[in-house]
């Protein structure tokens, strides 16, 4: 997006959210790897409480923080990387302390081959595998640990020519789906989805990359909101829990005792 188109739609969500009509509503940025958890917990939400209204944004959480700190009016941040909240709290622009809100992982899918019979290996040597998507790594975390995971296994080097890079990690789902590449290093919470779940997966280790420790922040504009405080501790309960482990994700407290990460 231009720079001139950036500032024109941050110029209309502003004056769309600054309307006394929408007080109970409030905008969440999130990480694309949530796209299908939050999109069932904002559901789920709406049923507790449905005097207000929430409107979500998906992207890379490197992108996201950028423009919160240039002034995009998101009221909550979730990010597939603590460190990118714990950025924007540097920069005094958070009414919150950074919390770990869930632990993310990565896999290898494709819809072509059977990517649970794959190693990050075969993604040099496989003759079948010409392309292979990952987030972009400048700005996505699930790109960076994607990166990581290949340089641990040795493989960086001799797959660099194969690889196509999404903006975020649900592009670079989009993309082993439409056929741009063959294989992907996605994350789990997008390969269980039902859509993509008919096709198998390989979990990579978590111990070849640093671990995908997720956080949210309430930004400084969602100080005081009644529905962004409710939202938040919606987020923080059983039913969004369950949720979120059926996509995959593995709560910080009661799923991983003892990890300080």
């Amino acid at each position: 997006m231009s720079q001139f188109l950036f500032r024109a739609a941050l110029l209309a969500l502003m004056c769309l959210t600054g309307s006394p009509a929408l007080s109970n509503t409030f905008t969440i940025a999130a990480a694309a790897d949530l796209r299908f958890a939050l999109d069932e917990i904002i559901e789920a939400f709406r049923d507790h409480h449905p005097q207000y209204q929430v409107r979500v944004v998906y992207g890379s959480s490197g992108k996201m923080t950028t423009q919160i700190l240039n002034g995009a009016p998101y009221d909550l941040f979730f990010s597939a990387d603590i460190s990118f909240p714990e950025r924007l709290h540097a920069a005094g622009m958070t009414a919150s302390d950074p919390a770990v809100y869930a632990l993310g992982r990565i896999v290898l899918w494709s819809n072509s081959l059977d990517a649970s019979s794959l190693s990050l290996a075969d993604l040099a040597t496989d003759t079948r595998i010409r392309r292979i998507a990952i987030a972009q790594p400048a700005h996505a975390p699930y790109g960076q640990r994607a990166r990581e995971a290949l340089q641990a296994a040795g493989v960086w080097d001799a797959v660099q020519p194969k690889l196509v890079f999404g903006e975020n990690i649900a592009h670079a789902a989009q993309m082993v789906e439409s056929g741009a590449a063959n294989v992907g290093i996605i994350a789990l919470s997008l390969a269980l989805f039902p859509r993509l779940a008919e096709h198998r997966y390989h979990l990579i280790d978590e111990q070849l990359h640093q671990p995908l420790t997720q956080g949210f922040v309430v930004t400084r504009r969602g100080a005081n909101r009644p529905g962004v405080q409710a939202f938040s501790e919606f987020m923080a309960g059983e039913q969004a829990h369950t949720i979120m482990r059926r996509f995959g994700f593995a709560m910080p407290d009661a799923d991983r005792p003892g990890r300080t990460d």
